[in-house]
């Protein structure tokens, strides 16, 4: 287990203290993904391990995902399976995906679904009682299981159930500000207890980053505005690792349209209206009463790939055939309420507290930053370029590629929490941590992190934190949108500056406010934007979610990955490398050419 004892370090602030905790295993993020691999690790008897949640136990952004999880069980389709999954994993990522963890990951998913099974998930189920499956956006067969329209909070209810039966060590509200790293190796972390304020050393032989992605870098966006900020791609970045696919930003486009001039409605702009909707038939029109997915897809309607179904309503809503509220119409009236209610019962209840029955009316919808493709760079089993370091779930890249098929995203999270675990397990070697921080790190990285992090507590500066902070957002929802084209990009990295600017003369609270936090949060969140700005300047092509107005064009000389890192004479560098090729057995599937007959669900 985890030891702990008070430190002093030495400081041009001689008060500075904090708690060193030490620990082999070291989890940040208390999702799903560092969820899974907590609970691995314990079942291989590794005991000396720690989760850190930055909110309460059980409030991770897992439960946000509503609509599904993927995994060829075949449970209606029984000629599907997981080289079919691949494919169709590769298909919708545009062949940027890297095709070794596309296959770690649909291989994994059946049995991983059956486990979440016997641990008691409520899954809806089949007549006979099996898990069932729904048809989701660009799947050649129904493989996408759930819960209602509440899947995520069941997968995190029942993987924190399991943590518990396990009595893995957890400590929430506890935000982690910077790795200690020598850019080699990694050897533990800095963090902040928000309930305290105190500051803790964690000493740690391996860390394994499973703290979300950077969709509320977006201003319009489903998550809330303090998750998400690209905590752990910077905190990667910022200890040496490289990043991959950062340009590849998921606009789902299904987010709620709302009048932001009704407090009622204001709190909704954004948020997710789950696929869910789309994948029991749910259909879209413009205000002019068209089903206008017949143009843009008339095979596979609704329910073609996300990047597809955004672009076209931002399409519609430019043309001058959107809503009031500059969105598009979502319709399922035409399915009786009792089914409504039955598979989809958040949102059901979510419009009826807003006054609107989904049985009886459409809803305004409109595309919304949704998911980072991209990430941290990892090896096969979520290692990244610092040794003993690895990224998972969102934090890492390399399944999505250039655009995300839907139910993929919880896949991801318990497939390589199951192998991250496994690696680090064969790893483990004692019970105990070793005292692994050089004294050089102590007082060439963490003083120096300390000292700058008692002197933002309580800067009386000129600009509001939340102002900086929502700067950022404005500045990528106009600069690295949806639809994008160089002038505008290359005005974001200026405009990037000017922000930059901005942050040395904040007015920020105490050592964990809220402002403190948001302060740490504009950190982050300027690394992930500027590794953004720079990946769509120099992607010179179209490609899932990356759409250049001014390069409409896909091309064969773009299939490859952007990378970044730290420039040796500071600044960012940017490099290409070529995608792997697919292994013979998913490459037949590629051959054979499944695709969703959408007309099933008319």
């Amino acid at each position: 287990m985890s030891d702990t004892t008070m430190q002093s370090i030495s400081s041009s602030d001689p008060d500075i203290e904090y708690e060193q905790t030490d620990v082999s295993v070291l989890i940040i993020g208390a999702g799903g993904a560092g969820a899974r691999t907590a609970i691995e690790l314990a079942q291989q008897g590794v005991d000396d391990q720690l989760v850190l949640g930055k909110r309460s136990h059980g409030d991770a952004h897992t439960t946000w995902a509503r609509g599904g999880i993927n995994g060829a069980l075949g449970t209606h389709d029984p000629e599907d399976d997981w080289t079919i999954h691949a494919a169709d994993t590769l298909n919708e990522g545009h062949f940027i995906c890297d095709p070794e963890k596309v296959e770690t990951v649909t291989q994994q998913m059946p049995d991983r679904l059956r486990e979440l099974d016997e641990w008691g998930m409520d899954f809806s189920r089949t007549e006979d009682g099996g898990v069932d499956q729904r048809f989701f956006g660009a799947q050649s067969f129904r493989r996408t299981a759930f819960a209602g329209d509440h899947t995520g909070e069941s997968l995190l209810d029942t993987l924190v159930s399991r943590a518990q039966e396990l009595e893995i060590p957890y400590e929430e509200n506890t935000m982690i500000t910077r790795l200690i790293s020598d850019g080699d190796s990694v050897h533990g972390a800095v963090g902040i207890d928000l309930d305290t304020g105190e500051f803790t050393v964690f000493n740690a032989n391996t860390v394994v980053l499973a703290a979300g992605g950077y969709a509320a870098a977006y201003s319009r966006h489903t998550s809330r505005d303090d998750e998400n900020n690209g905590d752990g791609a910077a905190l990667a970045y910022d200890a040496g690792a490289s990043l991959m696919d950062m340009e590849f930003v998921q606009f789902h486009p299904t987010g709620m349209a709302v009048d932001e001039s009704d407090s009622e409605w204001a709190e909704w702009s954004g948020r997710l209206v789950t696929e869910a909707v789309r994948g029991e038939g749910g259909r879209l029109y413009n205000s002019e009463g068209e089903r206008f997915m017949e143009r843009y897809s008339p095979d596979q309607m609704e329910l073609d790939a996300r990047d597809v179904v955004a672009r076209a309503i931002a399409k519609e809503i430019a043309e001058g055939r959107g809503t009031e509220n500059d969105g598009v119409h979502l319709d399922i009236s035409h399915r009786d309420a009792s089914f409504i209610e039955e598979r989809l019962p958040r949102m059901y209840q979510r419009f009826a507290d807003l006054g609107v029955d989904l049985a009886e009316d459409p809803v305004e919808v409109a595309p919304t930053s949704h998911y980072g493709m991209g990430g941290v760079s990892v090896d096969e089993y979520g290692e990244t370029d610092i040794d003993d370091l690895f990224a998972i779930g969102e934090t890492m890249a390399g399944v999505h590629g250039a655009n995300r098929l839907g139910g993929n995203s919880l896949a991801e999270t318990v497939a390589y929490g199951t192998v991250t675990g496994d690696r680090i397990a064969d790893r483990v070697t004692g019970s105990d941590a070793n005292n692994t921080i050089p004294h050089s790190l102590r007082e060439n990285l963490i003083q120096p992190h300390l000292d700058e992090l008692r002197s933002l507590a309580n800067a009386d500066g000129e600009h509001d934190v939340m102002t900086v902070f929502e700067e950022i957002q404005t500045l990528m929802w106009e600069h690295a949108r949806l639809l994008r084209d160089q002038s505008s990009i290359e005005s974001g990295i200026d405009e990037l500056e000017r922000v930059q600017s901005m942050v040395s003369n904040m007015n920020v609270g105490p050592v964990g406010s809220e402002s403190f936090e948001f302060a740490i949060d504009v950190g982050f969140m300027l690394t992930v934007a500027e590794s953004v700005l720079r990946s769509a300047a120099l992607r010179t092509e179209s490609r899932g979610a990356h759409y250049r107005i001014d390069h409409t064009e896909t091309e064969s000389s773009w299939q490859k990955n952007i990378y970044v890192e730290q420039a040796d004479i500071g600044g960012m560098r940017t490099w290409t490398e070529s995608v792997d090729t697919p292994s013979p057995a998913v490459q037949a599937a590629l051959d054979e050419g499944h695709e969703l007959d959408y007309h099933q669900l008319e």
